[in-house]
């Protein structure tokens, strides 16, 4: 997979929290047997009209989100099935980012993503990035503000750079296991072959102690001719 350090792109829009897999990547969708052409259906029930027609009141279908590599939305996207199609979709269409707000605390938190969309970004190198309300109200005012506006997406710093006249970068958190799969651009796969030495080695030290252990004489346990 493409390796992530810094990308800047368009931020677009789509101003729906609970944002369910299926509205990402309807179930018609899941019949192909192949992993790629899922970005026809992107958003597909609000994105065209009945006659297949692009609908013009849906946001991602304005002028100004031509060519958006970023989206930004609201809490608990992701969420419902865990079908893999929807990053497929969501990566397919363009987009290497998808920045969302965690809302309340404890027991009343909602997250930004929910977990298995978030796990199946990882593997597709699609960075999901949570912020808190504060930070991402002030991402949505730049938006609103100017649209088709571009941002900088700095993973290695973890930072969100806005145009020059905006305020400061916005930071946010991000697990240390993911961020070096992403920098590396290695899914759990690449990263198994990438320590292939070491598995060889481990191998061989077992291979060789479990031929020791085979050829070692009987041991003599002193209870003579006991039977």
């Amino acid at each position: 997979m493409e390796a992530f350090t810094r990308h800047t792109g368009i931020v677009a829009t789509l101003d729906r929290a609970n944002v369910d897999t299926d509205a990402i990547i309807p179930k018609q969708y899941l019949k192909s047997i192949r992993r790629t052409g899922f970005e026809v259906g992107l958003f597909h029930d609000w994105r065209y009209l009945a006659d297949g027609s692009p609908n013009p009141d849906f946001e991602l279908n304005r002028p100004a989100y031509r060519g958006a590599s970023i989206l930004l939305t609201r809490n608990n996207f992701g969420c419902g099935s865990s079908r893999e199609h929807a990053v497929w979709a969501v990566v397919q269409y363009g987009f290497r980012v998808v920045i969302a707000p965690r809302r309340g605390a404890g027991d009343a938190l909602v997250p930004a993503f929910a977990d298995i969309f978030r796990n199946n970004s990882v593997k597709n190198g699609l960075l999901c990035i949570e912020l808190d309300e504060a930070a991402a109200e002030t991402l949505w005012a730049a938006v609103r503000a100017e649209p088709g506006m571009q941002a900088t997406v700095d993973l290695a710093a973890q930072t969100i750079a806005l145009p020059p006249d905006n305020p400061a970068p916005l930071r946010f958190e991000m697990d240390p296991g993911v961020k070096d799969y992403l920098l590396r651009g290695l899914d759990e796969i690449a990263m198994t072959l990438s320590l292939e030495a070491d598995i060889a080695a481990f191998e061989a030290r077992h291979d060789n102690q479990l031929a020791g252990a085979v050829a070692a004489p009987p041991l003599d346990l002193g209870l003579g001719g006991v039977t």
